[in-house]
């Protein structure tokens, strides 16, 4: 069994203690990563700080780098996707598939390290700096503390080292405790790209401990964090005037209008609500459906969910596998009983074993049940029906989330009206909330976070706009 250690100021580095990483399907440990201490976390934003300061690369030698992690993961990919799967519980499938969107968000971030630029200021237009000329640069941020979640264990750690490098900053980086192996080994690509060190730093740990001793280092100067509301919110109350940038928690809402094409809302529904277990913050949670529409959906959805195939997440063909763990996966059917009890109707699945959770339907449902209001985060769906649009958008909005949202029809009215309304970050007319390409701004409201990510907004963030004055002779 191997024993994975920590990647601090170019070199890997053991501790006195490691912890235990699971194959989620088969529940037997996978693999050990050295756990870090206080010593560990304080030597590796030391070394981030120190190579910001001395380590600078210009922004083409962050291309040539960044350039060729992304060719490193594709070389990588079935290994990568591998482990994924094993720590992660990805299908297999899905796993390849991050593989290839993270590739895509490193070659986004070495080409976006190419464009960072200012723009001219006309000073001189004011009374008395007719001499003097000004324009705008983007210098880095310093040092980006990153905290990654489970669920895209490669391509959302891509999405905060990736422009965090690309910006010139240099990156602390604690991925989830539960799946580090793929950033360790994505750490070792760049080590195998030529990055200097110190650069990249990563350190393996509870949130309590790494992540709490991170957030009070006064040398880190930008959080970057993917997970619940609540740790953001504790982030945001702790980290001072600091820079952030949260992606949080959401229950996507999904309208099927009367005017959509059924069958095909059906279909693309049930692919986006259960992928990787519905473990994704875009997973659709709530459908709203035209009562019109109801029954004809209600039958296509049972038809399209019929057709996944569930199991064991090595295999190619599954589309279903287990939850991230036995826990979770007892959590969210015991949401689901709350639910019965309050009136709720399982109307497909619910039933569990171990960490398979299958997907589950939910109707007579009301807006104060936590499979409603709250993040589930697991393979289930409520529906709800409405007959007027703008009382169905009202409800819709009652969440403290806004991630992204969707509709489906064929009514252009309707979905620009949807549109301009719905309270999120994102909106998809005739494609479910879970739609994203890894070069879009991607970000929410609400609860849901602030900042956006996507290799060309991101940093935007983790950059400073510096203005320049010149005082020009006469």
């Amino acid at each position: 069994m191997e024993t994975y250690q920590l990647f601090i100021n170019g070199k890997w580095v053991e501790t006195g203690e490691t912890q235990e990483v699971l194959n989620k399907y088969t529940q037997e440990t996978y693999a050990n990563v050295a756990k870090a201490s206080e010593k560990e976390v304080n030597q590796a934003v030391e070394a981030a700080a120190d190579a910001y300061r001395n380590n600078q690369l210009s922004p083409y030698e962050r291309y040539q780098i960044l350039k060729r992690v992304s060719e490193l993961l594709q070389t990588n990919k079935e290994d990568l996707a591998a482990t994924i799967t094993h720590e992660a519980g990805k299908p297999l499938k899905q796993a390849r598939s991050e593989i290839d969107r993270a590739t895509q968000t490193f070659e986004l971030s070495a080409e976006e390290a190419k464009r960072i630029h200012g723009e001219g200021v006309p000073v001189e237009a004011a009374p008395g700096s007719e001499n003097r000329m000004a324009f705008t640069i983007k210098v880095p941020v310093g040092v980006v503390g990153a905290i990654s979640p489970f669920n895209f264990p490669i391509n959302l750690v891509a999405h905060k080292i990736a422009p965090a490098i690309a910006a010139g900053n240099a990156v602390v980086l604690k991925p989830a405790s539960k799946t580090p192996i793929s950033a360790l080994k994505l750490a070792g690509l760049f080590e195998e790209a030529g990055l200097p060190k110190g650069l990249l730093n990563v350190v393996v740990g509870s949130g309590s401990t790494v992540g709490n001793q991170m957030m009070q280092d006064s040398r880190i100067n930008l959080y970057t964090f993917t997970g619940s509301a609540e740790v953001g919110l504790k982030l945001k109350q702790n980290t001072g005037l600091n820079k952030l940038v949260l992606e949080l928690g959401n229950n996507s809402p999904v309208i099927v209008d009367k005017e959509a094409d059924v069958e095909a809302a059906a279909e693309n529904i049930a692919a986006k609500s259960f992928a990787f277990a519905g473990q994704v913050c875009i997973s659709v949670q709530r459908i709203y459906v035209h009562e019109d529409v109801k029954d004809a959906f209600q039958d296509k959805f049972i038809q399209a969910i019929e057709s996944l195939k569930i199991g064991d997440p090595n295999d190619p063909e599954t589309d279903v596998g287990p939850m991230i763990s036995q826990d979770e996966a007892e959590r969210a059917e015991q949401w689901i009983q709350e639910a019965k009890e309050a009136g709720a109707e399982v109307l497909y699945g619910g039933e569990r074993e171990g960490a398979l959770l299958k997907p589950t339907i939910l109707t007579n449902v009301t807006g104060n049940m936590k499979v409603v209001c709250e993040e589930i985060f697991a393979p289930v769906v409520s529906i709800q029906t409405f007959s007027d649009i703008k009382a169905c958008i009202e409800d819709v909005n009652t969440s403290s989330y806004g991630l992204q949202g969707g509709i489906f029809t064929q009514n252009v009215d309707t979905a620009f009206y949807a549109a301009r309304n719905v309270e999120v970050g994102g909106f998809m007319i005739n494609d479910s909330s879970q739609y994203r390409v890894d070069l879009m701004p991607y970000g929410g409201v609400k609860d849901s976070g602030s900042g956006k990510e996507g290799p060309k907004y991101t940093i935007e963030d983790m950059t400073e706009e510096r203005l320049v004055v010149m005082n020009l002779k006469s």
